[in-house]
């Protein structure tokens, strides 16, 4: 699927805020049930749906996703990153259509799932696009703005559900839902204005297009750009030897891809089995358990949407400055003690209300006074931690342990271990609050604690790498992970070199001799396959 011919644009702030609309999608449809479950409108026109109905309704997005993320990686590698997204969005306008349209569960549930693979192949390409396109040095800060958007959405969506909570009949949340073909028409516009990932366009073998586009994004047009010429080398030299690799599933367990894939794929699971989606999706229900009733509820519960963009705005800044094995292991154990000392309030102090709270047949304990103000000061506090550490950094670590050959199936591996367990999260949580009840936040207290553990023993720390020598980091003669550090990238010794080769007026600096060696390279190593075939 080819896009029609657009000028470019190539400033990589303007190719994050585009791309990463698609994660505004997300949290559009994460928002279009929070704000939306608690009204009367849903719960008549649904009748009342409790415990595994609301399930499925609340996971249907994620069992979509699951779907998406399995034919993201193959789609992108066969159409671009770019033109992958414009795919996802076909699916988006036809799901959102269903949903506005619903005229009943079912039909409810079948527009989510469809919405899901929009957000499985969305959530899983954008950041391969934006790590191909980014310099080491700030691809932190990049995906970052794919985490904001999701926010962004989250916090749009919350507050058009909750205006439309004001409309009378079916048509507050029809009203509601069908905001969301906003951002998608948005993103469908921008997308041709995109370049092509330079990376993908090396691994097509356009190489003269590839180079180009480097330079566009990194230099200004600059093809003797010694950053440019340093990155490209490095391009070609770990894309040879990748094609001389093992091919199929092998590729991702040959010579420590399967740390790679381990990482990759836990990295997002754990993000899910930390509990912080109990406060995404179902806020409402705790503010319920803790006292706040109505609008107040509804305002109450927007506001820890608001505290989620402050925080990771925050992060933006600072992403790239810190390490993220040190975001990963402190705040899932900060996580954990949030978790512990909300279950343990509402564990030491809840009333049992059988016929629900509010006539919400899924929240049936309630607590007052002191004990409510903590469930809903650490509440906040857990949002906050989240913001700042496993909620951004889960999408930046699972885009920067791939390798070039592997990233757009990486990815969907990854984003499978995300919405396969967003899923199976979603589908527990309400059943728990009726049957194992405040034991719910202590569950994912100890989820936490096995999270931080796995972070520090097995994750290496990626910040200030490129994403070519994270190879040699995940390989069988790597460090330890607890060794390694954050900076110290390779590349930048090899830019000193080339400026120090320009200088000397060698033959390296010239870029078409670059891509001479990058077809004599790719020349070999497809030679090299036919021979192993």
């Amino acid at each position: 699927m080819g896009l029609p011919t657009f000028p470019k644009i190539y400033n990589v702030y303007f190719l994050a805020v585009i791309a990463t609309t698609g994660g505004m999608l997300f949290g559009f449809d994460i928002s279009s049930m929070s704000a939306i479950i608690g009204t009367d409108q849903y719960l008549d026109y649904f009748d009342n749906p409790a415990g595994v109905a609301q399930g499925a309704i609340g996971s249907a997005l994620a069992a979509g996703s699951v779907v998406g993320s399995i034919i993201a990686g193959p789609v992108s590698d066969r159409i671009g990153r770019r033109d992958s997204l414009m795919f996802a969005c076909l699916w988006w306008l036809v799901g959102t259509a269903i949903q506005v349209a619903t005229n009943g569960r079912s039909m409810l549930i079948a527009g989510r799932v469809l919405n899901g693979v929009t957000v499985g192949i969305t959530s899983s390409q954008v950041p391969v696009y934006l790590a191909e396109i980014s310099k080491h040095s700030q691809r932190g800060a990049i995906i970052i703005i794919q985490q904001l958007a999701i926010e962004w959405g989250i916090l749009f969506m919350y507050f058009i559900g909750y205006g439309c909570s004001f409309i009378e009949g079916p048509a507050a949340f029809r009203t509601a839902w069908g905001m969301q073909f906003v951002p998608c028409v948005f993103l469908m516009v921008g997308l041709p204005f995109l370049p092509r990932s330079p990376r993908w366009l090396a691994m097509v073998d356009r190489t003269e297009e590839a180079i180009h586009t480097l330079a566009n994004i990194q230099a200004d047009g600059r093809l003797d750009d010694p950053y440019v010429i340093a990155e490209y080398e490095e391009i070609v030299t770990v894309l040879t030897a990748e094609r001389q690799a093992p091919k199929a599933w092998r590729k991702f367990v040959y010579n420590g891809m399967w740390r790679r894939t381990m990482a990759g794929f836990t990295v997002q699971a754990w993000q899910q089995l930390s509990g912080a989606n109990v406060m995404t999706y179902y806020v409402v229900y705790i503010f319920y358990m803790a006292d706040l009733k109505g609008n107040v509820n509804l305002i109450s519960s927007g506001v820890q949407y608001a505290l989620f963009i402050i925080f990771s705005t925050i992060m933006f800044f600072f992403v790239d400055k810190i390490g993220r094995r040190t975001l990963l292991v402190w705040g899932a154990i900060a996580m954990a003690f949030c978790h512990f000392v909300v279950g343990g309030a509402l564990g030491a102090h809840y009333t049992y209300v059988p016929d629900g709270v509010e006539g919400n047949a899924n929240v049936v304990m309630k607590v007052t006074g002191p004990p409510a103000h903590t469930v809903i000061a650490f509440s906040y506090l857990l949002i906050i931690i989240y913001a700042l550490t496993l909620a951004p950094i889960c999408w930046v670590y699972a885009a920067e342990v791939w390798s070039l050959e592997t990233r757009a199936w990486g990815m969907g591996i990854a984003a499978i271990g995300n919405w396969l367990f967003n899923f199976a999260i979603g589908l527990f949580i309400p059943p728990a609050f009726l049957n194992i009840k405040w034991k719910l936040f202590i569950v994912f207290g100890v989820l936490c604690l096995g999270g931080a553990i796995q972070f520090y023993f097995t994750y290496p720390e990626t910040c200030g790498k490129t994403i070519e020598e994270i190879e040699v980091m995940f390989g069988p003669d790597g460090p330890h992970p607890w060794n390694t550090k954050k900076g110290h990238s390779r590349l930048d010794r090899e830019i000193e070199a080339v400026v120090n080769a320009q200088a000397k007026g060698e033959a390296r600096t010239s870029i078409s001799k670059v891509i001479e060696e990058e077809k004599r390279a790719m020349a070999e190593a497809k030679g090299h396959k036919t021979e192993t075939v």
